[in-house]
């Protein structure tokens, strides 16, 4: 990550559109060639992310990611401003529509390959030890070639090992946060979702044990 002087990054960002914003400022950038600056803020002077920042970790994840034969965003560079305090990542975006956007048309929402292609991609990504905290289907993308990668990624751990059984379950609860993408994952009972996670699964599940834990998630 280098240093880049504030001059040069008002010049990077030149007629940039503000994909996303809070109280603090900038978070998401679309620049007029098309790629995309994220930001990140260091909420405490002492923390994990001085040591290991945000935009190095999307970085690396990244590079992870595409070792393991996931698609994701492809990063061209990583930054720090320190004349504003962010640390920013700029990247070309992954092509492609979001499961989000997608589902909003009820042709795809009753789409049950769809629905086993994400579960197949999910039980894939535990198999391959990534622990994904960002997963839900506004971070999921279908590209023109017709493969699920992911977006967002600077929320990341990874294994060398299939992740723990304890860890798949609680990566399930990242999905149910919002209401359109849980009935969208649990339509017809779940039982598309949960057949094709079963069975791609490098664990052995009983369906029982999935249900019960994720309508204890529900509730909690």
């Amino acid at each position: 990550m280098r240093a880049l002087a504030y001059a040069d990054y008002q010049a990077l960002r030149k007629d940039a559109q503000v994909i996303e914003a809070d109280f603090f400022g900038d978070k998401v950038l679309r620049l007029t060639d098309g790629n995309y600056m994220k930001l990140f803020r260091r909420k405490r002077l002492i923390s994990s992310a001085a040591l290991f920042p945000y935009a190095k970790r999307f970085a690396s994840n990244a590079l992870t990611l595409r070792k393991r034969g996931i698609p994701c965003p492809h990063v061209l560079a990583t930054y720090r401003v320190a004349e504003i305090s962010r640390d920013v990542v700029h990247y070309q975006p992954l092509p492609g529509q979001t499961l989000r956007q997608m589902i909003a048309d009820a042709t795809h929402f009753q789409d049950a390959a769809l629905l086993r292609k994400f579960g197949r991609f999910v039980a894939e990504l535990h198999n391959l030890g990534i622990y994904f905290r960002s997963l839900h289907l506004g971070n999921v993308v279908m590209t023109p070639e017709n493969e699920l990668g992911l977006i967002d990624i600077a929320d990341m751990k990874t294994s060398r090992r299939p992740l723990r059984k304890r860890l798949c379950l609680r990566n399930f609860q990242h999905m149910r946060r919002y209401q359109h993408d849980h009935a969208w994952l649990l339509q017809k009972g779940g039982d598309l979702f949960f057949e094709s996670y079963i069975e791609h699964s490098a664990h052995q599940w009983k369906r029982q044990i999935l249900s019960e834990h994720l309508a204890l998630a529900e509730q909690a």
